[in-house]
């Protein structure tokens, strides 16, 4: 890229309010998407569907997902954010309780033994990624309410009631306000995806551990998840034995395991005689092996366009796109990709640090950037064969519409916030000039800012609220 261009790049993004860095790593991301989603989506051509009719749906969904990000960045009072947040946990629940309601009906399709998505007039909402942004939202607002103490006004009046007086303690009130939601989205969210269901849990987790700074809160949720994870698989193997149906939840945690400790499809490949045996084993190898193999032809990339690994991996531009990006772009791709990713994660804290004593901002923040950052190198690793295959895409580069969208929101709410919180930092810069000033000149600038400000509504970012915000 010429200098030119870069200076160009430079001062568009210097005319943005809000974290710079973030933008620019939003923006790479959104162009890069539309360059791999392009170069990756053989499977998805049919009869019907021709290369650019799916690049033409793809600029869509970029287009719109950059216009939430618009939309919510102008979004200038934090206490906003704060109030939609509580509907994150009754969003949750209605979704995943209409996926398992209406598990395997028209309205909620099964696809590999699982249901993932709400379907209506061909239109899929893909539950659990709107699940994953609104609970965090949520456990920000409600940590910032645990902190300044605006919880316990709540219970006053019920736990002056007879037989619940015990609504007047702390750990009580944790109980009914995070756990038990904790367990039911946990729970729900187990049927559509027991990978899913744990990465949510972990990062739900050290959300709160960070934003309450309490590390036991930690064993507190892997306690809980233990015994939600237990009691379905003993659910599960009784009724294995008995001969009967599993119930929906249990279903998901055998199929969790029966992967963990699945048998050496390697050996039975290699050793085995029997010719059916042989073909189901190369066809559970075919996909990781198939990805292994385009990362390490990724040594000498083979260009945009030229991968041929896609067409033997069904899901290469999802489950797949890092190794797809390594086997076309090689190394030095892979690499760029990583570190977009690190410096999100690195601008996250620094975001964090400018929030002041907005706890919410901060777990909010925190949580999203966790999110975006944990979700890809957790692709990564699977990708390159540290782990199981656990479905999380390559946020803002696999294929898929409505993750888009959600990653998308994500981004749009960490800008949000970055930009509020440069505007406290300049007020404060502003201020400690003004008391350093001239006493008399001092005070004749702050009438005639206060004035401007009145006119031209320049603090209506700021909300009524305690703290720096």
């Amino acid at each position: 890229m010429s200098k030119n261009k870069t200076g160009k790049l430079w001062n568009f993004l210097d005319h943005l309010a809000g974290d710079k860095v973030v933008w620019l790593i939003l923006l790479l991301l959104m162009m890069f998407s539309i360059l791999f989603i392009f170069s990756s989506s053989s499977r998805l051509i049919s009869s019907t569907t021709s290369r650019l009719d799916i690049m033409k749906d793809h600029l869509k969904i970029v287009a719109l997902g950059l216009a939430f990000v618009i939309i919510l960045y102008q979004i200038k009072n934090i206490e906003f954010f704060r109030k939609v947040s509580f509907l994150g946990l009754p969003l949750s629940l209605l979704l995943l309780l209409i996926l398992y309601i209406f598990h395997g009906t028209e309205l909620c399709p099964e696809v590999n033994g699982a249901v993932r998505f709400i379907e209506i007039h061909g239109l899929q909402i893909h539950v659990l990624e709107i699940v994953k942004v609104a609970m965090i939202m949520y456990i920000a607002a409600v940590i910032d309410a645990f902190e300044n103490n605006k919880i316990a006004p709540l219970f006053e009046k019920i736990s002056q009631k007879e037989h619940f007086e015990w609504l007047s303690k702390l750990w009580a009130q944790k109980i009914i306000i995070i756990y038990i939601p904790f367990i039911l989205v946990i729970l729900l969210c187990i049927k559509a995806s027991i990978t899913a269901s744990i990465f949510i849990s972990a990062i739900l987790a050290v959300t709160i551990a960070v934003g309450t700074k309490d590390v036991k809160v930690l064993l507190v949720m892997a306690a809980i998840m233990g015994v939600i994870v237990g009691g379905l698989y003993a659910s599960y193997t009784h009724s294995i034995n008995n001969g009967e149906k599993p119930h929906k939840l249990a279903s998901r945690i055998g199929t969790g395991v029966n992967r963990v400790f699945s048998p050496n499809y390697y050996k039975i490949y290699k050793e085995s005689t029997d010719k059916r045996k042989k073909n189901e084993a190369l066809d559970k190898l075919r996909q990781p092996y198939s990805a292994r193999l385009a990362i390490k032809q990724g040594v000498i990339p083979k260009g945009p366009g030229q991968s041929t690994q896609r067409y033997v991996v069904p899901d290469m531009s999802e489950d797949y796109m890092f190794s797809f990006i390594i086997e076309e772009y090689g190394i030095l791709g892979g690499l760029l990709i990583m570190i977009l990713y690190v410096s999100l994660a690195a601008r996250g804290v620094l975001i964090i640090k400018n929030c002041g004593n907005n706890i919410f901002a901060k777990c909010a923040v925190f949580g999203l950037v966790l999110l975006i950052s944990g979700q890809a190198f957790i692709h990564i690793l699977v990708n390159m064969d540290f782990g199981l295959l656990t479905g999380q895409t390559l946020p803002l580069l696999s294929h898929g519409s409505f993750a888009f969208l959600c990653f998308s929101i994500a981004f749009g709410i960490i800008l949000s916030i970055s930009r509020i919180s440069n505007k406290r930092i300049e007020r404060q810069a502003k201020m400690l000039a003004m008391e350093n000033a001239d006493p008399v000149k001092s005070s004749l600038d702050s009438l005639d800012q206060m004035e401007s400000a009145l006119e031209e509504n320049e603090y209506e970012d700021i909300p009524q609220t305690e703290g720096d915000y």
